[in-house]
């Protein structure tokens, strides 16, 4: 009776080439990194447009007090006023700041928006009597 012949001989196994186990775990270190440093880039992206969106409706809000004042018919006293300003689901809270100037004719008004106890933009303007 008589053996098959084995499927790879031992000659052949010596020279089969492949990767060893060390060189498999480095490339997949390697390749962990990378999608590590492209999530980590991917979460900064998405954390900087939602603070681009925060602060488009704080600018919105600034500009609609600035042009509040600007349509009022009377000339702004001086003083402080605070309110609320609602845009896209964010209540976000405005001071307006109004302060004397060397003219007499123009008033200085400081807009500052805050969301949640954070700053989120001051805008300075004029207001002049015409």
């Amino acid at each position: 009776m008589t053996l098959p012949p084995p499927l790879l001989s031992t000659r052949a196994t010596k020279n089969a080439s492949g990767f060893t186990l060390i060189e498999v775990l480095v490339a997949l270190f390697i390749l962990s990194v990378s999608v590590l440093a492209g999530l980590r880039a991917s979460a900064s992206m998405t954390m900087s447009t939602g603070r681009q969106w925060q602060m488009l409706l704080a600018q919105t809000c600034a500009d609609n007090a600035l042009v509040q004042l600007r349509l009022s018919p009377q000339f702004t006293s001086l003083g402080q006023q605070e309110g609320t300003c609602v845009q896209a689901d964010h209540e976000m809270q405005v001071r307006i700041t109004v302060a004397a100037t060397p003219n007499p004719l123009f008033r200085r008004v400081d807009v500052q928006v805050r969301e949640n106890g954070s700053g989120l933009l001051s805008v300075t303007g004029l207001q002049g009597r015409f």
